[in-house]
C-alpha cells in the first residue's frame, strides 16, 4: 500500500472538521463545509478528517459526512480520513470513497469501558476487524489506530508509556497501517511528549506515526515542537482551535491549524502550507457559528512583515 504520509517530510492533518465540530453549539452549512475545505486546500493542506459515522440523529453536524466525501474527490491529491467508532461505522466508512478510516482505542482500561463500554483488548481487535474489511472489499484503504488519552487520562490520571507502546504494537499486529498518540485532555508537557515520540520512534522505525495534541492548558505549541525535534513528522491540528471530545470529561480544544503550521516553517519543516493564507479562512467560523470561541496567535498578529520566516 502507498504511504500518504512519508516519513522525509512534516505531514499536517487538519481535523476540525471532524474533532473540532464534536462538541460546538452551532456548525457549519454543508455550503461553508465545502468553502472551508476548498479554501484550506487551496492554502496548501492535503490531508483532513472530514467526519465521523456516527448516528446522524445524535451528531447531526456529520449527517453530510457521504457528501463532503464526494467534495473531497474533486480536488487533486486530497486525502480524505473519517472516524469510526463501531463495525456499523466501519461498513459505512468502507462502502464509502474515504481514503483512511480511524479507529479508536483508549490507552486505559477504565476510560476504554467508561466511554465506549468496550475493554482495550477488544478496541484492538476492532482494529483488526477493520483490516479484515479493508483487505476485503476497500484495499487501497489505510486503517488508522489512534490511542486515546496516550499521555494522561480524564478517570486514571497518569499512563504508563510502556502501554501505550504495547498498545500500539498491538494494533500494528492487527493490521493497522498508521497508529496515533493523543493528548486528548491536554494533560501532558514537553518532556512527557519528548519520551513518548521517543518510544515511537523505537517501536515504528521507518513508518510514520501520528500526534495529535490539545491545548487545553496553554501546552500545546510546546509540545508540538517536542513531539517534531523527538521523530514525529505527522501532526494534527484544527483551524482556530476547534475541538473537544464528547467521550472524554475535561477535553477541550485541538492545537490551533495555523499556529502549527506557522511553528513548522520556524522550525525548518516546509509543509507545504500557507499559515499566513488559513487565518482568512477563521471568518467561515464566525460567520457559521459566531458564539464559538476561537483561538490562536498567528490570526491576532500575522507573520512577521519585515522577516523571512518561511523553510
Amino acid at each position: 500500500m502507498t504511504q500518504p504520509y512519508p516519513n522525509d517530510r512534516v505531514t499536517l492533518r487538519e481535523v476540525g472538521l471532524r474533532d473540532g465540530l464534536q462538541l460546538v453549539k452551532a456548525f457549519p452549512s454543508t455550503a461553508a463545509k465545502r468553502d472551508w475545505l476548498a479554501r484550506e486546500h487551496a492554502a496548501g493542506v492535503r490531508h483532513f478528517e472530514l467526519g465521523s459515522f456516527l448516528p446522524a440523529a445524535r451528531f447531526p453536524q456529520f449527517s453530510d459526512l457521504p457528501e463532503l466525501i464526494g467534495a473531497a474527490r474533486e480536488l487533486p491529491s486530497l486525502h480524505a480520513a473519517a472516524l469510526t467508532l463501531n463495525e456499523k461505522g466501519m461498513e459505512a466508512a468502507f462502502a464509502s470513497a474515504i481514503d483512511e478510516v480511524v479507529c479508536v482505542v483508549s490507552a486505559t482500561e477504565e476510560h476504554s469501558l467508561a466511554n465506549i463500554r468496550r475493554s482495550r483488548a477488544e478496541s484492538v481487535a476492532l482494529v483488526a476487524r477493520a483490516a479484515g474489511l479493508r483487505d476485503a472489499q476497500a484495499p487501497g484503504t489505510l486503517v488508522n489506530a489512534g490511542i486515546a488519552m496516550a499521555l494522561g487520562c480524564s478517570i486514571t490520571g497518569a499512563v504508563d508509556p510502556a502501554e501505550v507502546l504495547r498498545l500500539a504494537e498491538a494494533c500494528l499486529a492487527a493490521g493497522a497501517d498508521i497508529v496515533g498518540i493523543a493528548d486528548t485532555v491536554g494533560y501532558a508537557g514537553p518532556r512527557e511528549v519528548a519520551a513518548l515520540c521517543d518510544g515511537m520512534v523505537r517501536l515504528c522505525g521507518d513508518r510514520p506515526f501520528i500526534v495529535h495534541l490539545h491545548d487545553t492548558r496553554g501546552t500545546g505549541i510546546a509540545n508540538a515542537a517536542a513531539a517534531l525535534d523527538h521523530g514525529a513528522r505527522v501532526l494534527d491540528g484544527a483551524l482556530a482551535g476547534l475541538g473537544g471530545c464528547p467521550f472524554a470529561p475535561g477535553a477541550t480544544g485541538n492545537v490551533v491549524f495555523e499556529d502549527l503550521a506557522y511553528l513548522c516553517e520556524r522550525m525548518g519543516f516546509a509543509t507545504g502550507i500557507d499559515p499566513a493564507a488559513l487565518t482568512g479562512i477563521r471568518e467561515i467560523l464566525t460567520t457559521e457559528m459566531p458564539d464559538e470561541a476561537l483561538y490562536g496567535a498567528l490570526a491576532r498578529t500575522g507573520p512577521p512583515a519585515n522577516l523571512a520566516w518561511r523553510a
